[in-house]
């Protein structure tokens, strides 16, 4: 009978330990300021020292926290072509109306994106006193900045938003216009969350004329049977 050998497995040899990756270097270290309170994260943003990085993780983090006093220090940064972005992330949150005059003021003092980075920061916050110079703006000669104005007005919602569309949708052009007419679908959503029915079905039925941007004019449409129809509606 043939015997079998059997096979000794040959041991592995010992793999070396993985090198750690290289540590960044300090002044794009986040950790520290990931656990920073307010007082801290003011001292970054308004210290001349602090390097772009860590300015942006400041504001980040000051996003999370949501203080009212660190909304100086973000608001000086609005007008920093880098910082920008990181600075509204940072104001957003914050449950404060100085946040809201600070996005104001830089209506008047920004240009290009800088501007349109501000104008859907409003937008966001719904801010209804910034209606009166978005309406304005609907017909800059920036189209970009046009489009966003027009946004905004849609996204803060109201009567009187509703009234600048309308009228908006009337005097521009191109793809100006095609950006009133879909602000004009979401301010007419807002009325409808609102409780405003009459006035959301009426911004719905100016939109579905004949003449209206084609996409606009049938969801217009869709809003009027869908409200017309709906088993919840007031009878």
């Amino acid at each position: 009978m043939p015997q079998t050998t059997q096979t000794v497995p040959t041991p592995q040899a010992a793999q070396p330990p993985k090198p750690k990756p290289p540590e960044p270097p300090p002044e794009f270290q986040e950790n520290d300021i990931a656990t920073m309170d307010a007082t801290a994260l003011i001292r970054i943003l308004t210290d001349a020292s602090s390097t772009e990085f860590q300015k942006a993780k400041a504001c980040q983090r000051t996003g999370e926290l949501g203080p009212r006093e660190a909304v100086p220090a973000l608001s000086a940064l609005l007008s920093n072509e880098k910082l920008n972005t990181y600075a509204r992330y940072g104001l957003e949150p914050i449950a404060d109306p100085s946040v809201d005059d600070a996005l104001r003021t830089g209506l008047s003092k920004l240009k290009g994106n800088l501007l349109i980075g501000v104008i859907n920061s409003i937008g966001k916050r719904r801010d209804r006193k910034a209606g009166p110079a978005l309406a304005k703006m609907i017909y800059d000669a920036d189209g970009d900045v046009a489009r966003a104005a027009a946004m905004a007005l849609g996204n803060i919602g109201g009567v009187s938003a509703m009234q600048e569309l309308q009228t908006a949708i009337g005097k521009t052009k191109g793809m100006t216009r095609m950006a009133v007419a879909d602000a004009s679908l979401v301010c007419a959503e807002r009325l409808l969350a609102e409780g405003q029915r009459a006035q959301a079905l009426e911004l719905y039925a100016s939109l579905s004329a004949p003449g209206m941007p084609k996409s606009a004019r049938l969801a217009a449409m869709q809003g009027i049977v869908r409200e017309e129809t709906s088993t919840s509606r007031p009878r």
